[in-house]
C-alpha cells in the first residue's frame, strides 16, 4: 500500500465511518471508527439484527456535509458496517479521491467492531486487505466496567409508518456521561431505534434504519476472511 493511498484510507477509516466524526467531539470512550460500546448500548436488549442505514452528517450550520448509505448488522455486541464510497456524497470527499481509492481497490469498506478481540477490523474487499485498529484505553475500560443506559420519553412520532416513542438516551460509564442521543423506538419492532440522532460540537449525525430484520445474521460476517492480507496505515 503506497503512502498516499494509506493516508486516504486512514482518513476514511478514522473520519468517515460514521458516527466517528461526531462522537469524536463528545466526551465518549470511543473507538477510532466511532462505533463503540456506548453506541451499541442504544439498541437495548436487541442483540441480533441486520438493516440498511441512511446516514446524514450535518455541519455546525446544519448544512448536509455527508450522505452515506450503509449495510449494518449486529450480533452479540459485534457490529458490521459496509460502505460503498461510490454511493457516498461528501463535500470533503471529491470524485478524484473516490476514483483513486477505487483504482487501489479500496472504494468498498467493511468495518468490524469486535469488543471481544479489543479491536476494530477495517476490511477492503476489492483488494482483500485489512487493518487492525485496537480499542482505546478508555473503550477497553468501559467494556470491563460496564455501561448503563437511561431513557427518557420525549413524546410520540411516526416514522416510515412505524409508531415510535421519541427518547432522550444517556449512556454512562459509572457516573460519567459518555454518549447522549435521541432515538425513535418502534413499538412494532420490539422497541428497535429506527432513527438515532447524535449531536456534537462539530455537527449532527442522523441514522435512519430501514429493511430491518430482527434475526441472527451469519456469524461468519463478523470474521476477517482467511484470504485477506493484513496491512498497515502509514503516513
Amino acid at each position: 500500500m503506497n503512502s498516499m493511498t494509506a493516508k486516504l484510507c486512514g482518513v476514511l477509516a478514522l473520519m468517515l465511518l460514521v458516527p466517528g466524526a461526531v462522537l469524536a467531539q463528545l466526551p465518549a470512550v470511543g473507538s477510532a471508527t466511532g462505533i463503540n460500546a456506548a453506541f451499541v448500548k442504544l439498541f437495548g436488549s436487541i442483540s441480533a439484527f441486520s438493516a440498511r442505514v441512511d446516514t446524514l452528517v450535518f455541519d455546525k450550520s446544519q448544512q448536509e456535509a455527508v450522505r452515506m448509505p450503509m449495510d449494518f448488522a449486529a450480533l452479540d455486541n459485534n457490529i458490521r458496517l459496509g460502505i460503498n464510497l461510490e454511493q457516498t456524497t461528501s463535500k470533503d470527499l471529491p470524485a478524484s479521491t473516490i476514483a483513486a481509492l477505487k483504482q487501489a481497490g479500496m472504494d468498498r469498506i467493511i468495518s468490524l467492531f469486535r469488543p471481544d478481540k479489543k479491536a476494530t477490523f477495517v476490511l477492503y474487499p476489492n483488494s482483500k486487505t485489512y487493518v487492525v485498529l485496537p480499542l482505546t484505553k478508555g473503550e477497553a475500560e468501559a467494556l470491563e466496567k460496564g455501561l448503563t443506559m437511561e431513557k427518557t420519553a420525549l413524546g410520540k412520532e411516526t416514522l416510515d409508518d412505524h409508531a415510535c416513542v421519541k427518547n432522550n438516551v444517556v449512556v454512562k460509564n459509572q457516573q460519567q456521561t459518555v454518549l447522549e442521543a435521541t432515538t425513535w423506538n418502534a413499538a412494532d419492532l420490539e422497541d428497535f431505534p429506527i432513527q438515532i440522532e447524535m449531536k456534537g460540537k462539530e455537527g449532527t449525525v442522523r441514522m435512519r434504519f430501514k429493511q430491518i430484520r430482527l434475526a441472527k445474521p451469519d456469524a461468519k460476517q463478523f470474521e476477517v476472511p482467511t484470504d485477506y492480507t493484513l496491512t498497515t496505515l502509514t503516513q
